[in-house]
């Protein structure tokens, strides 16, 4: 962690859930002339440095936008690749989360998925749904629409008699255990939502970054955190 710019951070007004729009990993390969493989590898590992920070820093929740409903209109072999990514990292990443207690979720249409990534987030969920530190909400070929209309199903076919409330439409949500965000960080330089975490983000707050994600490091996830704690959050409101 950097001293100088962490200290900056005052840690009894930390965000309880932030997610983050990993955007940039193309574009960071081809400034440098490389295949776009290359990029989703570094943006891999920026990932990895953000979420160590997360669960120094001590945040409770981080959601990680890696493969969206949207994705698969992309090239045939750049899928297949990302495919084979999401099942390494899964499968060899168990130690890194014991070490540093991370529980990891899963939000998305899991159906959706080969059936060998389907048994990977079943397994890494399972392996550690007992570790008490950060919770990382991994959304794997999710869509916030879609999610909300999942849930909508979810309920009908629950046979629940309650009104369909809000709260009683999140406990059918994906992760219903990770609350509504407080901070959205997009890098890349993009300025839109992109289907995130529609139902969570009602009161967000956004932060906006130039760099591209596979140049992220705890410094900048510190700088969107220093800026969130600048806000005024009145949640329609008006404070005396």
């Amino acid at each position: 962690m950097s001293g100088n710019i962490a200290a900056l951070i005052d840690p009894n007004k930390l965000p309880d859930h932030v997610g983050i729009i990993m955007d940039g990993n193309g574009r960071w390969a081809k400034n440098r002339g490389l295949i776009r493989s290359k990029g989703h590898r570094e943006g891999l590992e920026s990932a990895k440095r953000i979420v160590k920070a997360a669960s120094d820093l001590g945040l409770k929740y981080i959601s990680l936008y890696v493969f969206s409903t949207e994705n698969w209109k992309r090239a045939e072999d750049e899928i297949s690749f990302l495919m084979v990514l999401i099942k390494t990292y899964l499968k060899s990443e168990f130690q890194f989360y014991k070490d540093n207690k991370i529980k990891v979720v899963h939000s998305g249409d899991l159906e959706g998925l080969p059936a060998d990534i389907q048994k990977e987030i079943v397994t890494i969920v399972h392996d550690t749904e007992n570790f008490s530190g950060l919770t990382m909400n991994l959304l794997i070929n999710y869509g916030g629409k879609d999610e909300i209309l999942r849930a909508v199903n979810r309920w009908r076919s629950s046979g629940d008699e309650m009104a369909l409330t809000e709260e009683v439409l999140y406990r059918y949500l994906d992760a219903p255990e990770v609350p509504p965000l407080d901070l959205v960080v997009r890098s890349a330089g993009e300025r839109r939502l992109s289907n995130f975490l529609l139902w969570q983000s009602a009161y967000t707050e956004y932060y906006f970054s130039d760099k591209l994600w596979p140049d992220w490091y705890p410094d900048d996830l510190f700088d969107a955190i220093i800026a969130y704690q600048k806000r005024d959050r009145r949640f329609g409101g008006v404070k005396k």
